[in-house]
Order: C-alpha cells, then structure tokens, then sequence
C-alpha cells in the first residue's frame, strides 16, 4: 500500500474544521503541531514588536495514496485557500515506507477495495 503525506499549515481557527473535513474525506488520524509561524510575500504587520496575526497550525495527514488528492481538496475547501488568501496552504509528499499503521491498515484497505 502507498501512502502520501498531507501537510497543512493552516489559521488556528480552522484546525477544527478542516480536521472535521479530512475525516470525513477518509483520513485516519491527524499529527497537529500548534503555535507554528509563518511569513507570506508580504510579512504580518506588528505593534510595538508584537505580532498582530493569528497563530498557523501544522497539520500532518498520513493517507493512501488512492485518496490523497480529494482529502487534499476537501482540506483546501474547508480551510477556504482559494477564497481568502494568507488563510491557509497545503500540499503532499509520497512516502517512500511506514510503519506503526496495523491498527489502520484494515480500516484503509476496505475503503479502497470500495473505490475500486
């Protein structure tokens, strides 16, 4: 089985709700890194120092690469990327090997079997 890796750095009051998003599109589970910082083409206005933006999460998705492109979509569409800009970016590596998945590996395989 072959697996891609979704990444998702993402406002924070969104995590939820693209979390929510991604389940239902057939993630499995999600790693959540909380606080994380990050600069677009143009850097966050600050006062006196501090920052004025939001804080980003780091959302990380182990998935089957049969349905990595539609949890990428969903993720992108409930983040709303398109819609707003500076809200949100996410993309997917492939996964050369994995391990630790045992508990997930029967759940993953009868979801592909059903899109096939």
């Amino acid at each position: 089985m072959r697996f891609k890796l979704i990444m998702a750095l993402v406002d924070d009051h969104h995590t939820e709700n693209i979390l929510d998003a991604a389940r239902e599109a057939g993630a499995t589970g999600a790693t959540v890194v909380t606080s994380a910082r990050g600069e677009g083409i143009t850097p966050e206005k600050t006062f006196l120092g501090l920052e004025i933006a939001g804080h980003r999460d780091l959302l990380m998705f182990l998935v089957v690469e049969q349905m990595s492109r539609e949890i990428l979509e969903t993720i992108a569409k409930a983040g709303e990327f398109d819609q707003k800009p500076g809200s949100g970016i996410a993309f997917q590596i492939a996964i050369e090997d994995a391990v630790g998945l045992q508990s997930q590996l029967k759940v993953l395989t009868e979801e592909i079997e059903e899109q096939l």
